[in-house]
């Protein structure tokens, strides 16, 4: 791996603008940070653009866009009358427009629809549990711009992690522990997950059988439209689905000593990020004490994982020791020869080049 950058201006978030610079968020011995980003849970490139994408896993925190040229960033959704056009033709079950104010954003997805627009799903917690649609208009020279157009609500009880999208408009969500299962369960091998289904014509989510397992995570199609991967988090493994036969999958691809959370093509890659599994500094193995997990709140290594569909196997793409300002790495992208990386724990974006 090549070195890491030296140092990095770091910034903070000013809702609705970009961010202002902060004396208090200097690059450590591995890794340069973009600060304030409020637990930025998943990353996303935006196509031929400087752009990068990032949720917000906390009340308010919503959708950042970060211009990686420059290392800043601002609030992306503000909830703003210009922000909002509602499609309810295309998304009837959808109660209304969304609280900026209480968006809690995590998984993201991203697929082309026309020239320059992109349709953009996010997982949300905040006011209801659903997936929020969104548009995303790009222009030559313009900061891209962002317009909610509606929601699919998650069935009763399911809360979801990570969502994909095949091209025809087919939605998946995955839900990491279902009502009655807990995180120590799928630590132990324990079905606890799924992945839900909802066409484009349908007015709802349906289960898919054959996908249940311990603790469903990160979530992608492939480009053949004809796959789907899903990190079960639990055996620290991806599965391989075929959409039109769920009930057994293709493969079961089994990650090098981490624990991949989000999965994403990005700059020809197929990346999973996640914590170290075996992590001395945190006395060995993530354990399960009286049935409760352990939360990860010591600072674990991190690592990259690049998935060779091909192959059927994962090698380390980039791996770090434990940091003191960033732990709980959950998402990576690349952009500009750079690689960004999410965390489900920090207030920052880490940077290190390639």
């Amino acid at each position: 791996m090549r070195r890491f950058l030296a140092c990095l201006a770091a910034v903070v978030a000013v809702p609705g603008a970009l961010a202002a610079e902060s004396p208090s968020c200097a690059a450590d011995s591995e890794l340069a940070y973009v600060c304030g980003a409020e637990k930025p849970e998943d990353l996303l490139a935006l196509p031929e653009t400087n752009w990068l994408i990032a949720s917000g896993f906390a009340p308010g925190a919503g959708l950042k866009l970060i211009d990686t040229q420059t290392r800043k960033f601002e609030r992306w959704y503000t909830g703003s009358a210009e922000q909002v056009a509602f499609d309810a033709k295309a998304f009837p079950d959808c109660p209304g427009p969304l609280d900026a104010a209480l968006f809690n954003a995590r998984g993201l997805s991203l697929r082309p629809l026309r020239p320059g627009v992109h349709r953009l799903l996010v997982v949300n917690h905040g006011g209801r549990e659903s997936i929020e649609a969104f548009d995303v208009s790009t222009g030559r020279g313009k900061p891209p711009t962002l317009l909610w157009r509606g929601c699919m609500p998650m069935p009763a009880g399911q809360i979801a992690n990570s969502v994909a999208q095949f091209a025809d408009g087919t939605v998946l969500a995955t839900v990491l522990t279902r009502p009655g299962t807990t995180i120590g369960d799928f630590m132990l091998g324990r079905v606890t997950g799924g992945v839900w289904q909802r066409g484009p014509n349908d007015r709802g989510f349906s289960l898919l059988p054959g996908t249940e397992l311990p603790g469903n995570n990160g979530i992608e199609v492939d480009p053949d439209q004809r796959r789907f991967y899903v990190v079960a988090f639990g055996w620290h493994a991806v599965l391989l689905f075929d959409r039109e036969d769920t009930a057994q999958p293709l493969a079961r691809i089994d990650a090098p000593d981490f624990m991949p959370d989000n999965i994403h093509w990005t700059g020809g890659h197929l990346l999973l990020a996640g914590m170290r599994l075996d992590e001395p500094a945190c006395g060995g193995l993530r354990k399960v004490v009286n049935g409760v997990a352990d939360p990860m709140l010591c600072h674990r290594g991190w690592v990259v994982g690049d998935l060779d569909p091909a192959a059927r196997r994962i090698s380390t793409f980039a791996y770090g020791r434990p940091q003191p300002a960033f732990n709980g790495l959950s998402a990576a992208a690349i952009m500009g020869g750079e690689l960004w990386l999410g965390s489900f724990q920090s207030n920052r974006i880490a940077v290190l080049p390639r």
